[in-house]
């Protein structure tokens, strides 16, 4: 058997890292391509995963994400068309969604949030299975393209299943000078060039607090080289930036707390039991909603309001989930 992985942002290869390990495990020959855009590349080169670089993310605007669309579509259509797949796999990928119905290779695509409007519609109407957490509603799913009878809807989080096996690394911190003796922050900026990114003040305002509290080091892993210099220009002793992809999943189980305008990396710090506030300022989607209800996920409504403290307890997996559930719900699209 022959699965086509593709990574077209920074947590795919950390998302399906345990399901391409477990699809090689099985005997299968796999092929992962990757688009450059923020630490995507970075990550898959830090977790040793062999792949293909094809293209580049076309930025913020529609007319740029048009373009980006078409012309990596025509230049993945080579290397996928040599490899010649029995079934494609992604996180949300429009680019494989394309490539699948052109070649008529059967796909499964993985999400957890359902507002990314046209994104969602394309990879899910195509896609033979879609796979998401069971927190998200049927009703938002059926609207955004995935019919009831393609959905495999998993417990717990995505999170829960590629941290199953995670032991938080001590020299990541360490490399980047942290003092563990301070109040650890680890942020992450908002999702500026994703399709469903709204204007996000409040991050600012967060960073500036971060950048004037006593006792405090605050990690920010960007998104895009723009947020990476304006963190830098700061001129802040408080503020780290990593030049280059770091692994977050350590600095997180090693953090007082997370801060986060995304998604990823707030699901990250609930699975492993680090306290996390989110700054999300697009449409709250399913999975957020049922965290925030059940007072895992708090939602920072002023700069003010974050509470900036030394936390107690260990962390580490706290609903370790068997990936294998995922792989099967994969090879659904096969049937």
């Amino acid at each position: 058997m022959k699965a086509w992985f593709d990574c077209t942002a920074a947590a795919h290869p950390i998302v399906l890292r345990p399901v391409i390990e477990r699809f090689q495990e099985h005997g299968a020959e796999v092929l992962v391509t990757a688009r450059e855009n923020g630490e995507t590349v970075g990550n898959l080169e830090r977790l040793g995963i062999s792949h293909v670089v094809v293209g580049r993310h076309g930025g913020a605007g529609k007319l740029g994400k048009g373009m980006a669309l078409a012309g990596r579509s025509a230049r993945l259509a080579r290397p996928v068309w040599s490899f010649r797949p029995d079934l494609a796999i992604a996180h949300g990928s429009v680019d494989l969604a394309v490539i699948s119905r052109s070649f008529a290779i059967p796909s499964a695509q993985m999400q957890d949030y359902e507002y990314a409007g046209l994104q969602r519609k394309i990879a899910w109407r195509v896609a033979k299975r879609v796979l998401v957490p069971d927190s998200i509603p049927v009703d938002r799913l059926t609207k955004a393209g995935a019919k009831e009878e393609k959905l495999v809807r998993f417990p717990g989080l995505k999170e829960d299943y590629y941290l199953a096996d995670f032991v938080p690394d001590p020299s990541v911190p360490e490399d980047l000078g942290v003092d563990l003796t301070r109040i650890l922050v680890i942020v992450r900026p908002p999702p500026e060039t994703a399709a469903y990114h709204a204007d996000n003040p409040l991050y600012e305002e967060v960073i500036d607090r971060l950048a004037q509290a006593a006792g405090v080091t605050a990690v920010i892993i960007p998104r895009t080289a723009g947020q990476r210099e304006r963190a830098r220009a700061r001129n802040s002793p408080n503020l780290i930036v990593p030049e280059a992809a770091v692994d977050a999943q350590s600095l997180i189980a090693f953090a007082d707390l997370v801060v986060s305008a995304g998604g990823t990396m707030n699901r990250e710090a609930v699975a492993l039991g680090t306290p996390v506030f989110t700054t999300f300022a697009g449409k709250m989607g399913g999975v957020d909603e049922a965290l925030i209800a059940d007072g895992r996920l708090q939602l920072l409504e002023s700069a003010e309001g974050l509470e900036l403290a030394k936390r107690a307890g260990v962390t580490g997996p706290r609903n370790p989930r068997d990936p294998e559930l995922l792989v099967k719900g994969m090879l659904e699209a096969l049937a």
